[in-house]
């Protein structure tokens, strides 16, 4: 359905893309999308024959990160963080090879998303970072994935700094792994990959991922806790309602 914050797409028997349709948000990460998110990783592995998961945004960009209403809500903002969890693990642990397609903005845990994916391809426009500690948060859940996938010079760079990197700087420390055209580097990526055999990948990620120590379950469990913490502080509250608010928080200089 149109109105589904997530549309499901089965372009092939061995391709589906899952489509961020929030448009009106940037895409916002909420409880409801990301639900569907992992609903939709179920079904792609219990199916069997699908061997690429492409995952695209709608509007103007792939992603805006967390949905801050429901972030900072009391009743909800456990759930929130929760979610985020288990939907960037479903995405990483996934059997089948991931293509996150990546126009305009990824933030915060819009990134994330890009980070969980075995392939990022972006138009030369997308811009990419981690905003959150400008926000008086903690990139906690992220960091489990990015430290994975980056240099830690270059992850202490992301995180600590909060800058927003265009689609070139994401390409040089190797988050993107394609900058250009966005449709064509994919269909490149999928040509090649539908020259594997599925069980081989399959079993390449996973060994590729029992190579790291310690667990990512391990590692985003201590994550959740320091960006719990942080959430629930006052530098948090502040940052966000100056972020809701468009001005400065107090401790910017």
């Amino acid at each position: 359905m149109m109105d589904d914050p997530v549309i499901f797409v089965r372009n092939s028997e061995e391709i589906a893309t899952s489509i961020l349709n929030r448009p009106e948000k940037r895409n916002a990460l909420s409880i409801q999308l990301m639900r569907q998110l992992c609903t939709q990783a179920e079904g792609i592995e219990k199916d069997g024959k699908i061997r690429i998961w492409i995952l695209r945004g709608s509007g103007p960009a792939f992603c805006a990160g967390l949905d801050v209403n429901e972030a900072r809500d009391a009743d909800r903002g456990v759930e929130s963080a929760q979610m985020v969890r288990e939907c960037l693990s479903a995405i990483y642990r996934i059997p089948v090879v991931t293509i996150a397609m990546v126009h305009g903005a990824a933030m915060g845990g819009g990134a994330g998303l890009v980070a969980a994916c075995d392939f990022a391809v972006a138009e030369n426009c997308a811009t990419v970072g981690f905003p959150e500690v400008r926000r008086g948060l903690v990139p906690a859940q992220v960091m489990s994935i990015l430290v994975r996938k980056l240099r830690r010079a270059d992850v202490r760079h992301l995180l600590l700094s909060g800058e927003i990197i265009d689609a070139a700087g994401a390409f040089n420390i190797g988050l993107f792994s394609h900058v250009g055209d966005m449709e064509r580097d994919s269909q490149e990526i999928i040509s090649q990959l539908l020259q594997s055999a599925p069980g081989a990948l399959a079993k390449t990620k996973k060994l590729m991922d029992q190579l790291y120590s310690p667990s990512l379950e391990d590692d985003i469990e201590i994550c959740i806790r320091h960006h719990m913490q942080a959430r629930e502080g006052a530098e948090a509250q502040e940052g966000i309602r100056a972020f809701l608010e468009k001005r400065k928080p107090s401790w910017h200089r």
